[in-house]
């Protein structure tokens, strides 16, 4: 039985249109020792931070997302949820050094 820990990849837009075409987004990684930001992205550009997580071990296993209330055509949020197995440690045995 694999032991697994969990984070969470939060990409969220940093803001409102305004002049520029393209909405920024940020993305900020949970895990259990910390948060890291993992910096602003000038237009949606998640496979990126996906990529980052998946060659530290981690694999996506949910993804939710948030639109504006009344408005949507606007993405607002994306959460991804993720898991890594947790190594086991070799069993010990008594008596050896």
């Amino acid at each position: 039985m694999d032991n697994w820990e969990y984070a969470r990849l939060e990409y969220r837009a940093a803001g409102t249109l305004g002049g520029d075409r393209y909405m920024d987004w940020t993305a900020t990684f949970h895990h259990p020792s910390g948060v890291l930001r993992w910096g602003t992205d000038e237009r949606f550009d998640d496979v990126r931070h996906l990529n980052r997580a998946g060659q530290a071990g981690w694999q996506a296993y949910d993804r939710a997302v948030i639109h504006v209330k009344d408005e949507p055509h606007r993405l607002s949020s994306v959460t991804y949820s993720m898991r890594r197995p947790i190594p086991a440690e070799p069993p010990s045995t008594p008596g050896v050094a």
